[in-house]
């Protein structure tokens, strides 16, 4: 009964080694050239099996490489962000400078249409009322309109839409 409580929980019994054979035939010189497993030889062989170059584990490995992976990624993300903010810096300065290159044509299409004398006298007429010698200037003045009668509706400056309120608030009361 003993016996098999322990057969149960798993224990092994000692074993006593078999008896080398004497006799002359090759099967008995492959198992002595085989190791003898036992429990410890057995978890170094898993362990030798599991491991790969220089004895290290592949749990090992995998956390070699990805700092391996992590070190890539930073020594690469610096210049990649640099490169992606040069690339649209320079998009920039290529629109602002085609900006620039269409205010010149219109600065040079200016200055041509104001080297013609013909010109600069109609602007100097209507821009800054030049009259030649010999004319005599007139001004009209047309009259102020309705709303503009000087009745104070535009009072101490205020917008229109708070003098709307204000006049709403004095009409409630």
């Amino acid at each position: 009964m003993a016996e098999e409580r322990t057969r149960v929980r798993g224990e092994r019994t000692p074993r006593t080694p078999p008896a080398p054979r004497r006799s002359g035939t090759g099967a008995s010189r492959r198992r002595s050239r085989e190791p003898k497993l036992n429990r410890l030889t057995r978890t170094r062989g898993v362990v030798a099996a599991t491991t790969g170059m220089l004895g290290v584990s592949s749990t090992r490995r995998a956390a070699v490489l990805a700092l391996v992976i992590c070190a890539l990624a930073l020594t690469v993300s610096v210049p990649l962000r640099n490169y992606v903010a040069q690339r649209q810096e320079l998009a920039a300065v290529s629109k602002q400078q085609q900006a620039l290159a269409a205010e010149v044509d219109e600065l040079t299409r200016q200055r041509a249409r104001l080297s013609d004398p013909a010109e600069v006298e109609a602007q100097a007429r209507t821009r800054l009322g030049y009259v030649t010698p010999g004319e005599v200037p007139y001004v009209v003045q047309l009259p102020t309109g309705p709303d503009d009668d000087g009745s104070g509706a535009d009072v101490g400056g205020e917008p229109w839409y708070r003098n709307l309120w204000r006049e709403t608030l004095e009409g409630s009361r």
